[in-house]
């Protein structure tokens, strides 16, 4: 699997530069052994992995419901406007020539 990274810059007006970093990277349906490939931001500020229910559900993952939602915050400490985390998938990652199986939390109810 081929995998380039694509960086766009844009000036803030107090001058700092703002970078934002995107990868193709695979994931794979653990149950179906399917995949899809993707570009993903690589460094959002979040503490976790995080996709959106409508991505999650156009392709096909299977939701697992979580004990205990995780409220979400912004940085100005308010809580995000899609709600709790309520439910995660277990996929595995590509990127290049390293797979990962790991937890992704869904945003977005």
């Amino acid at each position: 699997m081929l995998i380039r990274a694509n960086i766009s810059c844009c000036n803030l007006d107090n001058g700092d530069m703002l970078r934002e970093v995107m990868v193709k990277i695979g994931l794979e349906r653990i149950n179906m052994q399917e995949g899809i490939t993707v570009e993903a931001l690589l460094d959002s500020g979040t503490t976790r992995l995080v996709m959106s229910s409508e991505f999650t559900r156009k392709q096909g993952f299977k939701f697992k419901k979580i004990e205990r939602p995780i409220y979400v915050r912004n940085v100005d400490g308010t809580l995000n406007k899609e709600g709790p985390i309520e439910h995660t998938v277990e996929i595995n990652i590509y990127y290049q020539e390293h797979r990962k199986r790991t937890k992704i939390c869904i945003i977005g109810g």
